[in-house]
């Protein structure tokens, strides 16, 4: 968000805590119907209360993980990944990852959108260079899976 009212805001209540900005804090300046901030939240407690329920459930999704094959061989991997395909309005859907993995279509899918998370990533960080190699690492995967299989090239998704 680059809303200059905002971002004034957000300093302003970080310095007023030893530059430490807090959620909880966040809301409390909120509060007064006349803060800039205020209508960025949701001040109707029954709908807060539904929309909060929603992400507990996107939660519980996202972090269900579950071993798979056995002895040595074993890996944790996450039961369900949401495909950007699936995201509606109300949030994310899911699907189970084994599925997606043997679906063509739905495994290049979840790799663009891998692809995507690790172009976020990079602008993140972008000013620690000691990753560097990790994002080097990065493009040469994004350009790797940027070719088809025909060795046709194909432009490579990751931007940095």
């Amino acid at each position: 968000m680059s809303n200059p009212v905002i971002v004034a805001e957000l300093k302003r209540i970080a310095a007023e805590h030893d530059g430490e900005l807090r959620p909880s804090d966040v809301v409390e300046a909120a509060r007064p119907k006349n803060s800039a901030l205020h209508s960025k939240f949701e001040w109707d407690n029954t709908e807060a209360a539904e929309r909060y329920r929603l992400w507990q459930a996107r939660q519980l999704i996202s972090v269900t993980v579950e071993y798979i094959g056995s002895g040595k061989e074993a890996m944790i991997t996450r039961v369900f990944v949401s495909l950007t395909s699936d995201r509606k309005e109300d949030g994310a859907g899911y699907r189970a990852t084994v599925d997606v993995m043997a679906d063509a279509g739905q495994r290049k899918q979840l790799m663009a959108d891998a692809a995507k998370d690790m172009e976020r990533f990079q602008e993140k960080y972008a000013d620690l260079k000691e990753l560097a190699q990790v994002f080097s690492a990065m493009r040469k995967v994004s350009a790797g899976h940027g070719k088809a299989r025909h060795g046709q090239e194909r432009p490579a998704v990751a931007r940095i």
